[in-house]
């Protein structure tokens, strides 16, 4: 599939929806995940918090290790934690696919994204709503994905922050200069059918989507429509 372009002539990759496991209803895990799968999702993500670097606990690699034996979906594990360095081993381990670390979070970022690409794995990297996107550029050489957070890490069901679109066009730039096949862009927080569309249009391709697509009724539907909303604002942006 050829990549579309954006308004300034760059190439943006098809558009990814990844369902955040955040939302889905763990009393009923499996079934949940399956249902997602045959809704045409592309990818997992799966929220790993501390209740340290984020005021909030959510699970550890266990929770990936049966993930990984529920689905065959790539499984996109965000490390909200501290030193994530401790804990890549075990991550690794459980099945992960790409691991996103925080740029903030640990004064090893570098080698922690080599390290995991050593390993066969995806190297994410991401930054908090507050911290400039300058933190990270120079990183981007070393992975393979850049997280653009558009809400606060710690709790699903928060309001978009549009104002961190803007950092994707710096990111784009450096892709530019390093070629095409670098890395993903990725947004999490607050994507819905209101906002999809408007990070398609800033140059995102993987859009994180948590009660868009577990708090409806019919995943398959939503899927669709995120993707068709994503779709439909990029080509529009790039004709213009």
């Amino acid at each position: 599939m050829n990549a579309k372009t954006d308004q300034r002539g760059r190439r943006l990759r098809p558009v990814r929806i990844a369902p955040s496991i955040l939302s889905a209803d763990f009393a009923r895990l499996r079934d949940e995940i399956r249902d997602v799968e045959r809704a045409g999702a592309d990818l997992l993500h799966v929220d790993v918090m501390d209740g340290h670097f984020v005021p909030n606990i959510t699970f550890g690699p266990p929770v990936v290790e049966c993930l990984r034996a529920t689905t065959d979906l790539y499984l996109d594990v965000h490390l909200m934690v501290e030193r994530p360095e401790r804990l890549l081993e075990a991550f690794i381990d459980a099945g992960s696919d790409r691991i996103t670390i925080h740029v903030e979070a640990t004064e090893r970022p570098r080698e922690i994204l080599e390290a995991l690409r050593a390993r066969g794995k995806g190297a994410g990297i991401t930054l908090r709503p507050g911290t400039p996107v300058a933190r990270v550029l120079p990183l981007l050489d070393a992975a393979d994905l850049l997280l653009i957070m558009t809400v606060e890490p710690g709790f699903g069901g928060q309001a978009f922050m549009p104002e961190n679109l803007e950092k994707i066009a710096p990111a784009l730039e450096v892709r530019e200069r390093l070629g095409q096949e670098r890395f993903w862009i990725q947004v999490d927080g607050g994507i819905g059918e209101e906002t999809v569309g408007r990070a398609r249009a800033a140059g995102a391709e993987v859009f994180v989507a948590g009660s868009a697509v577990f708090g409806r009724p019919d995943r398959a539907e939503a899927c669709a429509r995120l993707r068709a909303l994503a779709a439909e604002e990029g080509e529009r942006v790039a004709e213009e």
